[in-house]
């Protein structure tokens, strides 16, 4: 399934990669080999918690790898309709805010970065400037006009 993501989004999933690919796995190939040789595994927690780690880190490199295969960049389709990737500029009763709409492996709320999956993302697909979106939240429904879509 492609995934579109944006070009600093696919560029933050390339450099984590390399990093696992580089750095962390040298380091937990050394802590395996540094526990191993402290004896008896079936009672070493050192060494059960770096295979451990281990295990986590190969399967966040498979993860990455797919993503990155999967991943086409995001680009402006015409019409001015929220899309994955653009910029939506929000009016709501306590004031306004910009949010991206991403991939949710892009997403991060503190950056202003929100998963086209997510209840106000999925709301925001395809609706233009000038139009009201409403969605349910835990604490009730919230109310959104579109100033802007970039």
């Amino acid at each position: 399934m492609t995934k579109y993501l944006t070009p600093e989004g696919l560029e933050k999933l390339k450099k984590e990669l390399d990093y696992l690919e580089k750095v962390e796995r040298k380091k937990i190939t050394e802590s395996i080999r540094d526990s191993a040789a402290q004896g008896d595994l079936k009672e070493n927690a050192g060494y059960h918690i770096a295979k451990e780690n281990q295990s986590f880190i190969e399967g966040r490199i498979i993860q990455l790898k797919e993503i990155i295969n999967q991943a086409k960049v995001a680009g402006k389709k015409s019409g001015g309709g929220v899309q994955i990737g653009s910029v939506v500029f929000l009016e709501f009763e306590n004031g306004k805010e910009k949010f991206q709409v991403v991939e949710p492996e892009e997403a991060d709320i503190l950056s202003g970065k929100i998963s086209h999956k997510s209840p106000l993302g999925e709301t925001l697909l395809n609706k233009k400037k000038g139009d009201t979106v409403k969605f349910e939240t835990p604490d009730g429904v919230k109310k959104y006009k579109i100033l802007s879509v970039e």
